[in-house]
Parts: structure tokens; sequence; C-alpha cells
């Protein structure tokens, strides 16, 4: 399912609800080394079924109270403002990307879980901001049959195009009002389409140095997405095992993991994470095809004035020529 509104209780009350100590350790130890039921049952001499229930349960309960905030005007402003002071990318209001995350294939579910690399996966497509937090997610399968590809068929792309989300009216560019007003963007890489909230890299290798300045501006504010994923995976491993259950299962498993993440983040342990995810290797296969690459008249002029501003004395950064 989708995450994004609801409070935000302490982990303690979701604690309570689990009926042993020895069961709060067994959910604990799934998601964060990624031990099989069997593995952790035989290891604290509780039954397969009694792990499998205590993580299933928390899981849901963490997805049903735990979801992020609806979003509001302040919140994307906040958010944007982050992106610009942090990473010099306008009017941000978040990264994109895709993950698979592998399970075991499930019954009769013939192909719509079988993925390019083959093997069979659900796919989690997620918006972090500035500090690699996750302000929106969604697991599951959706999108795949679709000729919109993933992102369209998401609640997130029919949303933004329903302009359902709240995101701030457009508005001048910092610093300068010689492009007009702006929309609010997302980032994404190139499997992704390009929309007026949605921008997409140039494509091409042997396009004008602007355009490879605009380029470098959104990669480096995209990052954000990767260094997320990065540090998820490497706290909860269960990520990275083929995870043996019905899919609607491991969905809420994923989403648990996604919560915890922005729930539990300290910046001051965010580089060791990410160095033991370059150490061991490891990385979520990504999904190549999010959706068709044609963009609009508008979305392409978006792109343009934005590539323009990162070239200008107002919008431009030091060191980015150097890093051509």
């Amino acid at each position: 399912g989708s995450t994004s509104s609801s409070a935000t209780p302490s982990l303690r009350t979701l604690h309570l609800r689990l009926h042993s100590f020895t069961e709060k350790i067994a959910y604990t130890l799934f998601l964060g080394t990624g031990k099989s039921f069997s593995s952790l049952a035989f290891q604290y001499r509780l039954g397969i079924s009694t792990v499998a229930e205590s993580v299933h349960m928390t899981c849901s309960a963490i997805e049903r109270q735990m979801m992020f905030p609806k979003p509001t005007e302040e919140m994307w402003k906040s958010i944007a403002s982050k992106f610009w002071n942090k990473l010099n990318f306008s009017d941000c209001i978040g990264a994109i990307d895709g993950k698979h995350v592998t399970i075991v294939s499930p019954a009769h579910s013939g192909s719509l879980y079988f993925n390019y690399k083959g093997t069979f996966s659900i796919v989690l497509l997620a918006l972090a901001d500035a500090e690699y937090r996750f302000t929106f997610l969604q697991v599951g399968d959706f999108g795949r049959s679709s000729d919109g590809g993933v992102y369209s068929g998401s609640v997130l792309g029919r949303a933004m195009e329903a302009q359902k989300l709240s995101v701030p009216a457009d508005c001048p560019l910092p610093g300068s009002g010689a492009q007009g007003p702006m929309p609010y963007t997302m980032v994404g890489d190139a499997a992704f389409p390009l929309k007026i909230n949605l921008m997409r890299p140039f494509p091409g290798k042997q396009i004008p140095q602007w355009r490879c300045i605009f380029n470098y501006r959104l990669s480096r504010a995209r990052m954000v997405i990767e260094c997320a994923f990065g540090i998820l995976s490497s706290r909860w491993r269960v990520l990275h095992t083929k995870m043996n259950m019905m899919p609607s299962n491991a969905d809420s498993v994923v989403t648990a993991t996604c919560i915890l993440h922005s729930y539990l983040l300290n910046p001051s342990e965010n580089q060791k994470w990410l160095d033991e995810a370059e150490e061991r290797g490891e990385v979520l296969p990504h999904v190549r095809h999010m959706g068709g690459n044609r963009g609009c008249r508008e979305a392409y002029d978006v792109r343009e004035r934005l590539c323009t501003f990162f070239n200008s004395p107002e919008g431009r950064v030091s060191w980015q020529e150097q890093m051509m």
C-alpha cells in the first residue's frame, strides 16, 4: 500500500502489543538481520507461527499507526528550502526512485511479480527529502502491466497529476524573477518520465556544457534518495533476503522498514550505514522503466528554464564548471 498520513505514536505503544520480550527480540532481529522465521524460532524456542505472527502483527501496526503526515504547503516549502540550501536545487520537493525487493514466487501468480533480473519481486517507490527521510512510499506490484509504467500507476503519480497533494503555487526562483513563476518539482533519473512536477536529466552523452551543468545539479539533488535507500537496506537486512511470505505480508514488512528508517534516522549514524552498504557491495535492484519518456511541451519548458537559471549569476554555484 501507500503511506502518507496519520499520527506518530511512540514505538513503546507498539512494543506493548507483543506478548513477550522474546517475541519483540524475534521481530526486531527478523527486520534487522534477515534471519528466517525458522532460524529465529529455533534460537528463541518459539513456534515458527508465533514468530511469523509477531512480525506480521507488528509490521501491520507500524503501517497503520505511524504513517507519514499528510503533506501540506508548509511541509513542501520547508523541504524545498533545505534542497536549495543544502543541495542547490531550487523549488525541489523530493528525490524519487524505485527499487525491487525480492520475494519467493507466490503461488498462481504467473509472471505478475517476475522482473528483468529473472527473480520475483515487489516494487518499492519512494520520495525522500534532503535529509534522507522518506515523505511518501508505495509498495506492491502497481503499474507493471500498464503502458504508463510504475510512476503513472502509483498513488503519487496520479495524485500529483490531479494536483491533490497541496503542492504550493508556482513562484519565482531564488534571487531571480527572470524565469517567471516556476513550479515545484521532484527530481528523478532517466527511468522516470519528464513531467511539469518531475524533472529528469537531459538525455545523451554529447550535450552542451550548460545542459551538463543542469544534469550535474539534478544528480546531486537526486543522490538523497540513493543515500536513503543505502541507509535503509544497510540497517534493515531483511530487504536483502528473498522473503518467503505472501506478497501482502512482504508489502507490510517493506513499508514498516521504511517508516522505521524515517522515524529512527540519526544524522550522526548515516555515514556508518552508508560505509557499511558500500563495503558489502549490496544494493537493491533498480526499477529500470518508470514510464513513457515523452514529456509535454510545458515540462520541457520548465527544464530549459531551470537549466538557464543554474547557468545564471543568481543560480550558479562556484564549483559547477569544475565538475564537468
